[in-house]
């Protein structure tokens, strides 16, 4: 079973992308390497509960178990010690990988309030893209009563483009909705 997105990847993308940027070889196309989405908890260091919360929530969006974030370094500022789990993340590959970026596209990023296109300048010159949403709710296996405290991820994507520009083109072949 292939995804809709992989399939579209396949058939529709590398033949535009091809044509557009001239290259000579299909490895030459730029695709998608992986995906890692990251929640960042400071307040975990002091509820544990938060923490596991976040790991069950990303769990359910991505379908695959999360790993735990520990700090590297104490930071008396901020009342860190090294070791203490500070977040959680996920890195996604082949097939969950579009699964959750055709999920992300088609059914979460349009049901953010006021939506009207994600920032085209969040690209980090070699060719990928990140982008933060403000809470988790936007996902569908979210339940709201369920939901304790809100949180925000990072979402990276990580393209083999070389540069921005062959990411942004590929991104938007895929169905990115950047904003205008």
């Amino acid at each position: 079973m292939t995804s809709r997105l992989k399939e579209k990847y396949q058939n529709e993308v590398v033949g535009k992308l091809t044509e557009q940027f001239g290259y000579e070889n299909v490895h030459q196309v730029p695709k998608l390497e992986k995906i890692v989405i990251n929640v960042g908890l400071g307040e975990a260091k002091d509820n544990q509960n938060l923490l596991n919360a976040a790991k069950e929530e990303l769990a359910l969006i991505t379908g695959q178990r999360p790993i735990e974030l520990k700090a590297k370094k104490s930071v008396a500022n901020f009342k860190l010690r090294e070791g203490q789990s500070i977040g959680t993340k996920v890195t996604l590959r082949r097939e969950k990988m579009y699964d959750f970026l055709d999920k992300l596209i088609s059914i979460s990023l349009p049901r953010v309030r006021d939506f009207r296109g994600i920032n085209p300048n969040s690209f980090d010159g070699r060719g990928n893209y990140s982008l933060g949403i403000k809470e988790q709710l936007i996902f569908p296996e979210i339940k709201y009563d369920n939901v304790d405290f809100l949180h925000g991820m990072d979402i990276s994507i990580v393209t083999t483009a070389k540069t921005d520009e062959e990411a942004k083109a590929f991104l938007e072949l895929m169905g990115m909705p950047f904003r205008k």
